[in-house]
């Protein structure tokens, strides 16, 4: 399928396979530490152990997990920044480490703790630094260009040097950067870290606006998983450089057992409320949590509720992806102890 309109035409050229690939992807580090006074040990540090996914054209994948579970370096392979210690990986049929020059007109990079652009010419500067970097011809320059002003409102930051913009400005003006050259597929490390809620929701809705009508390719890392939860249908989980989730969000919950919660408020303070589905978790005065599992219907808790008890109003919490990732990595460790000798 091609994409056209503001952002001009996606990449030409069949594929085989899934547009990112990787089979069995390793990157080992050398690390050398103190063992003494002097003595120095060399040691290896896996931080990506025998990865494999695919990823297809135009989809929107959250891949996410701990702080040292291998996302970044994973990134980076992707990008040609990290050569792989062993493997294959492909991104629209090049590998990133050979073709690097090549590969970076088709993707965008956007780290969130860092930036692309000229920290002392105004903002309308770095980009058309970027316009001649990347050979970008005039008329797709201008029209990228409007498109990422309009949609991420950066009409008033064009004259503004990069450093005197907030956090928020800065990273909005990256994401436009990352978009000028059309990549096919944009990476975002982290697009939102400290940003505040109205930055944080002017950049989602131009990502689903920039991925249903260009039909761009997005991996996003981050630990925001609100992010995750707004943008992604599909979400890979990875821990100590292991996949151990891919799937669909909501299939998540059912691989963490989670539970949404029922929130109850009675016209007077009561006993634990007892009804056949759910189970008592806590109460304040009038108010009381009940618990049941997210894959089941919340219709006949509510009913039983409201049948039996004097009912002033309820509602009905989805259960937090945070605690269902943490609850399955505590099961994986505890899983790993006891399989020790």
């Amino acid at each position: 399928m091609t994409f056209s309109g503001a952002f001009g035409e996606a990449g030409s050229g069949a594929l085989s396979g899934s547009f990112i690939e990787l089979e069995n992807v390793e990157k080992v580090f050398s690390v050398r530490r103190k063992a003494g006074l002097v003595r120095r040990e060399k040691t290896e540090v896996r931080a990506v152990d025998g990865i494999s996914f695919g990823v297809e054209r135009g989809e929107m994948v959250g891949y996410i997990g701990p702080n040292g579970a291998g996302k970044s370096t994973t990134i980076k392979m992707l990008t040609g920044i990290l050569t792989p210690s062993g493997g294959r990986l492909r991104v629209a049929g090049i590998d990133p480490s050979r073709e690097r020059t090549r590969l970076a007109q088709r993707i965008g990079v956007v780290f969130g703790q860092r930036t692309t652009l000229w920290w002392d010419l105004p903002l309308k500067d770095s980009y058309r630094l970027m316009h001649r970097m990347y050979r970008i011809p005039d008329d797709r320059f201008a029209a990228n260009l409007a498109r990422c002003v309009e949609l991420l409102e950066l009409g008033e930051l064009l004259d503004v040097p990069v450093r005197q913009l907030s956090l928020g400005q800065r990273m909005r003006g990256d994401i436009a950067a990352a978009l000028l050259h059309d990549p096919d597929v944009l990476y975002l490390d982290e697009p939102t870290i400290g940003l505040d809620v109205v930055s944080k929701a002017r950049v989602r809705e131009f990502l689903r606006e920039l991925n249903a009508t260009r039909g761009t390719t997005v991996l996003l890392t981050t630990h925001d998983l609100t992010d995750i939860e707004q943008l992604c249908k599909r979400v890979m989980v990875i821990d100590h450089g292991r996949l151990m989730y891919d799937g669909a969000l909501g299939g998540l919950h059912e691989a963490g057992e989670s539970e949404r919660l029922l929130v109850v408020d009675l016209e007077r303070e009561l006993p634990p409320i007892e009804v056949a589905g759910a189970r008592f978790v806590r109460a304040e005065g009038p108010r009381q949590w009940l618990a049941f599992p997210s894959s089941a219907s919340a219709a006949p808790v509510v009913a039983a509720v409201a049948a039996a008890y004097p009912l002033v109003d309820l509602s009905v919490r989805e259960p937090d992806i945070e605690a269902v990732i943490a609850k399955m990595y505590g099961e994986r460790e505890l899983g790993a102890r006891a399989g020790s000798p």
